[in-house]
């Protein structure tokens, strides 16, 4: 009968030390190959292909601003930094990034479509559809007859949700709003495209629209019974409770009350 011989533990403890060594030089061999192979020259990066929106930018353009901004090849790059330094690049509001194997990347642009300009007369900086402040270069629009809005840059989707819903209301009345300004107390002041100021006051939306609605439905009553056009109006003040306070050229200040 044979019996079992107990492996004595110094033993056991040099056969895990050499398997652990061997596991541990098969992994450096695989890592230093894999190392290796991504080194290679045909993984560095030869080009970069750019889709979607490129209306406001050029090869030469793109090339300056984001070539040098980003190192590594085909397996190293990083890809999150491609991203930034592409949106980065003035009226680039967003940038996807992707591998083209084996030697490419491709980038998807999508560009800031402008609806107003933003801050005081003079700043390069405008809002695009989403009520998102992005600064670029104003002469580069194609079409720079656009409202100039201003406030807080925190409250730019508010501003332009406002401008939104006047501009149409004004409009049923032959009016058109050429600014919009949200002032540091919250309150709401337009300027009309002739050059009438009209004094809003404050609240959401809602709040400030019924107070135009006012507006919109008897300021044509007024003017043609004081043998005026709508553009004579110089400046209203609509933060009356029944009415709005109204200023003509060539007439006195009107106190008009609220329809009952």
């Amino acid at each position: 009968m044979n019996a079992s011989v107990p492996v004595p533990l110094d033993v056991k403890l040099m056969h895990m030390a050499a398997s652990l060594m061997f596991v541990g030089l098969v992994v450096g061999a695989l890592l230093g190959g894999v190392w290796t192979l991504v080194q290679l020259p045909a993984f560095a990066l030869r080009g970069i292909t750019v889709l979607g929106d490129v209306e406001h930018n050029n090869d030469v353009t793109l090339r300056a601003n984001v070539v040098t901004k980003f190192t590594g090849n085909f397996f190293t790059a990083d890809l999150a930094r491609v991203r930034t330094a592409f949106e980065s690049v003035p009226w680039v509001r967003l940038a996807s990034v992707q591998r083209e194997f084996p030697n490419r990347l491709r980038v998807t642009l999508q560009e800031h479509k402008p609806v107003a300009y933003w801050g005081d007369d003079g700043e390069q900086r405008m809002v695009n559809s989403f009520g998102e402040v992005f600064e670029a270069n104003v002469g580069d629009l194609d079409d720079d007859k656009m409202p100039r809005l201003s406030g807080p840059d925190s409250q730019s989707q508010q501003v332009l949700s406002m401008y939104l819903a006047l501009e149409p209301a004004f409009k049923t009345i032959n009016l058109g709003v050429e600014s919009l300004v949200l002032t540091d107390r919250g309150s709401w002041r337009a300027k009309l495209a002739h050059g009438a100021v009209i004094e809003l006051g404050r609240g959401g939306v809602d709040e400030v629209m019924v107070r135009v609605q006012r507006v919109s439905q008897t300021l044509a009553q007024v003017t043609n019974k004081l043998g005026r056009k709508v553009t004579a109006i110089e400046s209203a003040d609509l933060r009356h409770d029944n009415g709005y306070a109204l200023r003509l050229r060539g007439v006195s200040t009107q106190d008009v009350p609220a329809k009952r």
